[in-house]
């Protein structure tokens, strides 16, 4: 027994040792941003149950709030790389906090909508700054477990906030929306005192005249949709978030048409967030030197038929069984891919990259209601969840056709010039692309 305990003690360690500070700053702010997580989650209960509309108006505000992260996406992305990563992630928490507050207050149809769409926008322009930032700080060998470290955290805020906000809302939704706004604040003051700026500088010639050490091949928005390979990626993680998406839209919308509660719901999506914080870091130990080919095949037929059995459920156990089925795919998916993503990205276009790799989860936000919506009202929700197994199969043989011959990562390390305050931060040389 107390080799056992010894053992798992010294895994813990090593799970978290090695990695810089400005690192667990920003996983804490990553923390506090998702114990506050409640809009997203609960909108579809809230628009159906508390205001009474249909399927398909939640599923056209969800579709609004997915073409906000559209639309800033791209933005944020750009931004990451002229501005910076510190002020885009200030910028997107002040925006979020505001517009979720002023959402909790709006009760014409359309004012919702639009307000919708605002959160949207500000919620995911934070996305390509915090990963740019986190692959800048982090080196290129500990780079899937510090994902894995920030995904952990994320679930872990998700799990306490999911459960907290079913039985919250069961007593009124207003104090969701003003507690997201408030944590989301929090996080704000965190990025503001503890997190400097991480974008890697561009070094100095020798020569004055020589323009061409100077500074790396430019990066445009251009470059990133040229690039074939990334771009694919970018695809078969749309098919995939557009299954994840039908989590936060179809499934509370098909258990509140059978008859399930808001606290029901709230602990079965509890399951997808407390078996991430229990198995996120066990599981990344064993895959985090294996083939990513293999991992993210796995992963998307685990997430397609996991969501394929909830047309089985017909009681609380059998959607929580449904939610764990998937959720391992998520497990080993989400690592795996940030990891893929940076491994693709060139130095000083991470920004740009991230944002182009945000998009596929906005376009997903976009597209994955009002398809869920249309199809439980005109088809019933057995039909969208044989399709989720079909596009989970997808996503699978593409992941199996394009990464066969994905090359070997080779990322020399150099110290960031511009990481000050990132004790042991650790950045590619700059100029260099990742294979």
């Amino acid at each position: 027994m107390s080799a056992s305990i010894s053992r798992l003690r010294r895994a813990a360690v090593e799970s978290v040792s090695g990695l810089p500070r400005q690192f667990w700053w920003l996983w804490t702010s990553t923390l506090i941003n998702r114990l506050g997580a409640f809009v997203a989650t609960f909108l579809a209960l809230y628009l159906t149950v508390e205001r009474g509309y249909s399927a398909s108006y939640a599923g056209l505000v969800g579709a609004l709030y997915g073409l906000g992260g559209v639309v800033s996406s791209i933005g944020a992305g750009v931004l990451t790389d002229r501005l910076g990563r510190r002020p885009t992630m200030l910028i997107a928490q002040l925006s979020t906090a505001a517009s979720v507050a002023l959402l909790g207050f709006m009760e014409d149809p359309v004012a919702i909508a639009a307000v919708a769409a605002v959160v949207g926008m500000a919620t995911n322009a934070s996305r390509p700054a915090v990963q740019a930032m986190m692959a800048d700080i982090v080196a290129p060998e500990d780079r899937v477990r510090a994902f894995s470290l920030n995904y952990w955290a994320i679930n872990l805020g998700f799990a306490i906030s999911s459960t907290a906000a079913g039985l919250i809302a069961e007593h009124g939704y207003l104090a969701l929306f003003l507690g997201e706004s408030g944590l989301v604040l929090a996080c704000a003051v965190v990025v503001f005192v503890k997190l400097p700026e991480s974008r890697p500088a561009t070094t100095a010639p020798a020569d004055p005249q020589d323009t061409a050490a100077s500074s790396p091949a430019p990066v445009s928005m251009l470059t990133v949709l040229r690039d074939g390979r990334f771009m694919t990626v970018v695809g078969l993680n749309l098919l995939l978030a557009m299954l994840f998406q039908q989590a936060y839209v179809s499934m509370p919308v098909s258990m509140g048409q059978n008859g399930f509660s808001s606290a029901d719901f709230g602990t079965v999506i509890a399951v997808n967030g407390v078996l991430i914080v229990l198995l996120q870091i066990p599981v990344t130990r064993f895959i985090e030197h294996r083939s990513p080919a293999m991992l993210l095949i796995g992963s998307a037929l685990l997430t397609g038929y996991g969501f394929g059995l909830t047309a089985l459920a017909g009681s609380v156990a059998m959607y929580a069984l449904a939610v764990a089925v998937w959720t391992l795919g998520e497990i080993i998916n989400s690592p795996t891919q940030m990891g893929l993503v940076v491994r693709l990205s060139p130095l000083h276009g991470r920004g740009r990259y991230q944002g182009m790799y945000a998009l596929s989860w906005s376009i997903a936000s976009l597209t994955a209601p009002l398809l869920g919506g249309t199809v439980i009202d005109h088809y019933g929700a057995d039909v969208l969840w044989a399709g989720c197994a079909a596009v989970g199969t997808m996503a699978a043989l593409g992941y199996g056709l394009l990464l066969r011959s994905l090359p070997p990562a080779a990322e020399p390390v150099a110290r960031s010039p511009r990481g000050a305050g990132a004790e042991g931060a650790v950045a590619p040389a700059a100029g260099e692309t990742v294979a």
